[in-house]
Order: C-alpha cells, then sequence, then structure tokens
C-alpha cells in the first residue's frame, strides 16, 4: 500500500474498529464537529523550517480546499518534546471528515511538495501521533477566538483529562455539559473545542482547549473560576469529584503560528 493510501486510511480504519462511539457519533453528525488532534515531533534545523514551510504554503490552502475551514497550527509553547508543532483539523461531520482526507492526500501541491516527497535518510518529521475527538454537545462546533479576526496575539491552554474507566470519563463529560462549561464562560475561560477522545492514547479521555490573551489572563481567569460558588458546589457533589473520575490532568500551552487559522 503507498504511504498517502495507508494515511488516508489509518485513522478512519482504526476509528471504526476501536470503539463503539463512531456508530453512535455518526447519527449525531449535523450537530456534533469531529476534531483530528496531530502531534509532528521535529528536530531543530532543516527539518522544523521544512514543515513550517509546508503547512504555511501548502497544506492549510489545501486543507482549505477540501473543506477545512479553519486550520489550526500551534507551536509548544511550554510542554514536552519540544520542538512539537500541534495541527488541529475540525471536520462538520464523519462523511466530511472522509472526504476532506481524501482531497487532501490527492491534492497536487500536496503531492509535489518537498514534504511528501522526502527520502528514508531524511525524514519529514521524528513521528506523528493521531488523536481522534468528538466534540461535546454544550460545544458542538469550534468556536474561533475573537483575537484571530483582529490578528492580536493569544496563547492556548491544551488540557487532557484521564480516567479509570468509560464510565467515569462519561461522567466527567457529563459535569462539563450540565454546568461546568457554563461556569467556565461567566469567569472568563474561553473554550476553542471540547472533546471525547476517540481513538488516540491515554484512553479513556477528553481534551479540551482554551484561549487567552496572556498568561497572566491565564491565571487570573483560573482563579476566578476556582473561587466561584457554583464550581465548589458543583465539584464537591458526589459523583463530580475529582477523585472519583478523574486520574490524571495534563496540559500544555501552544503559540499559533503565523499560518494559525484558529
Amino acid at each position: 500500500m503507498k504511504r498517502r493510501d495507508f494515511l488516508r486510511t489509518s485513522l478512519i480504519a482504526t476509528a471504526a474498529a476501536a470503539t463503539p462511539s463512531i456508530s453512535r457519533a455518526v447519527e449525531d453528525q449535523p450537530v456534533r464537529e469531529f476534531y483530528e488532534l496531530r502531534l509532528y515531533h521535529l528536530r531543530q534545523g532543516p527539518m522544523l523550517r521544512r514543515f513550517d514551510d509546508f503547512y504555511r504554503d501548502i497544506a492549510v490552502p489545501s486543507w482549505n480546499r477540501a473543506g477545512v475551514d479553519a486550520v489550526g497550527v500551534f507551536d509548544l509553547m511550554i510542554g514536552p518534546d519540544q520542538p512539537t508543532r500541534y495541527v488541529l483539523l475540525p471536520y462538520k461531520s464523519w462523511a466530511a471528515m472522509n472526504q476532506a482526507r481524501e482531497k487532501f492526500e490527492a491534492d497536487d501541491a500536496v503531492l509535489k511538495s518537498e514534504f511528501a516527497n522526502v527520502p528514508p535518510t531524511d525524514p519529514a518529521y521524528l513521528r506523528m501521533e493521531n488523536s481522534l475527538l468528538l466534540a461535546f454537545t454544550a460545544v458542538p462546533r469550534l468556536e474561533i477566538p475573537a483575537p484571530v479576526a483582529a490578528k492580536k496575539s493569544r496563547i492556548f491552554e491544551l488540557r487532557t483529562y484521564e480516567a479509570h474507566s468509560r464510565k467515569a470519563n462519561q461522567k466527567k463529560v457529563e459535569m462539563f455539559n450540565t454546568g461546568e462549561i457554563e461556569i467556565f464562560r461567566r469567569t472568563g475561560l474561553q473554550p476553542v473545542f471540547f472533546g471525547e477522545t476517540l481513538v488516540g492514547t491515554k484512553l479513556p479521555s477528553l481534551t479540551y482547549l482554551l484561549v487567552f490573551d496572556d498568561m497572566a489572563a491565564r491565571d487570573k481567569n483560573w482563579s476566578a473560576f476556582g473561587g466561584d460558588p457554583a464550581w465548589k458546589k458543583l465539584s464537591t457533589t458526589p459523583g463530580y469529584t475529582n477523585a472519583e473520575i478523574l486520574t490524571n490532568i495534563t496540559n500544555v500551552f501552544l503559540r499559533p503560528t503565523s499560518c494559525s487559522q484558529i
């Protein structure tokens, strides 16, 4: 099988085989988006330059032509495995995801790019990690941050919550959908997306992305959230406590690259 055919089909095939959530998710496709989150682990120097050139000049326009309206491309600001580029691809539906991936892999600009035609002795990246997520009902679509249109600086916090069982993970999703996201918004924690991880590492888990003007705003808004009476009540409600439904929380900070549309 050719490499581009493998890339086009592997995530879809793995997703369908790996989780029963997919069949139920397809029924929700007019409402809830799917998100593909890619992590490209790179080396400093020519490899990093080649990635940035490819995404700026070829990949982002090609994804747009394939029907992905907004492509997020982020540099790892604070977190492990630097340098790593994060790429977020929002799809309006399961069918739209399949179609977009096929169009992108068949795009003439992509096929002829240096990035797609490197030899084994000079790979395009050290490794790539993929995960597939289904949007929460409370945030069914990706929300483009206001600073994007205003061309203002911004930072992002990507957080992943792990659980000991699928039941516990679903309980945390429920907690977000029925009250926690509302408290987030009221206290200045602005979401970009919330998604349950269908395929990926650290399962069962959920991941969400928040946007801030800067680290000072981030610290201020999280402080307001932590002191909010509604949050204090919700977080101590039996069935919703961290001890019952969470095993680990990880977060990284991202900075948008010059070509990011998020």
